[in-house]
């Protein structure tokens, strides 16, 4: 485990979470980072449907409770999700969670996404995992009614295959926000920013079923969640294909820059910016928050939990994507 950085926030601290994160992620009880239980306790769980929400691409996900002063696994009444290190054979597969934990921070910290209450937890051994505190329901435990867009689009394994979760775009997307968000001028905003963020930071599984909306209880209205399983991806895939997990526009829509590269880069975002409907002055001024963040991003990642060599190919992988988004073809 590394010290001297809350596993929350990645600000100096001398051990331990801040209380800021201890107030985020555990309503000001005071947790420890280390769990206490073992990876080979968890290990232990891996056949026993009852301690698997679900399993996405490689990712073993478990449910997690408040017990008193610690964390514990549960059958049911979870209040946490906690990813470990996978066991496939990916690139630096040991840094999946600390990979997660940084672009969810980044989104955050740096370009202000709404995004789920995380941080790391570690093993006795000192193995992170990554903790995500759940959005789905209340502090009294009543459950807020979500969907994905998968759902929503009708799409399952049944009617459109295995990749069904990629068989779609992200001004699809937004035309179903059109049709279920009532402030869809607002939340298409939202929505437009986190695109470009995927974008920026390689994030090849920012498919369907990674973008949902629920329902505020309160104000009956449906908005888009807090964003969720956000990072690299290219860390782990280094020949994953395709610059987005969904293309930008539905149907055969291309912009010339995209005809003559073959890449998306500015004007691709602009033009999807004027699909989704946002003014052209609230689209450019998202794509200069973005453009002009590396100095930031390049400060924040030196206090992240990455290995030097993972913090140097992420950097490098970021400005090549800021390159493209300050590219017009036409200009």
């Amino acid at each position: 485990m590394q010290r001297g950085n809350c596993p929350g926030c990645l600000k100096p601290q001398r051990e331990g979470y801040c209380r800021n994160c201890l107030t985020r992620l555990f309503d000001g009880k005071k947790i420890s980072p280390t769990l206490p239980f073992s990876r080979p306790d968890l290990n232990r769980t891996l056949n026993d449907p009852t301690h698997r929400i679900s399993l996405s691409g490689a990712q073993i996900k478990h449910s997690v409770k408040l017990s008193g002063r610690s964390l514990e696994l549960t059958d049911h009444g979870g209040e946490y999700i906690l990813k470990p290190i996978p066991f496939q054979n990916f690139d630096v597969v040991s840094e999946l969670p600390v990979n997660e934990h940084f672009t969810m921070q980044l989104a955050r910290q740096v370009f202000k996404i709404n995004v789920a209450e995380n941080g790391l937890v570690f093993f006795n051994d000192g193995e992170p995992a990554y903790l995500t505190r759940r959005f789905d329901c209340g502090r009294d435990g009543m459950r807020f009614l979500q969907e994905d867009f998968a759902q929503l689009s009708q799409k399952t394994e049944d009617t459109h295959g295995e990749g069904y979760k990629y068989d779609g775009s992200y001004q699809e997307i937004a035309e179903l926000m059109r049709k279920f968000v009532g402030p869809y001028a607002v939340e298409v905003e939202k929505f437009f920013e986190l695109v470009v963020f995927n974008y920026l930071i390689l994030n090849g599984d920012a498919h369907l079923k990674n973008f949902s909306l629920f329902r505020d209880p309160e104000k009956g209205i449906y908005t888009l969640t807090p964003a969720y399983d956000l990072l690299n991806t290219r860390l782990h895939l280094p020949n994953e294909s395709g610059d987005t997990a969904l293309d930008l526009f539905t149907g055969d829509f291309e912009t010339k820059s995209y005809q003559a590269n073959a890449y998306y880069a500015k004007d691709d975002f602009t033009a999807l910016g004027e699909k989704l409907g946002i003014r052209s002055n609230r689209v450019a001024k998202a794509m200069e928050k973005f453009t002009s963040g590396f100095p930031r991003i390049e400060s924040m990642m030196r206090k992240s939990f990455l290995s030097a060599p993972s913090q140097t190919r992420y950097l490098d992988l970021i400005s090549d994507r800021i390159k493209r988004l300050t590219y017009g073809f036409t200009a």
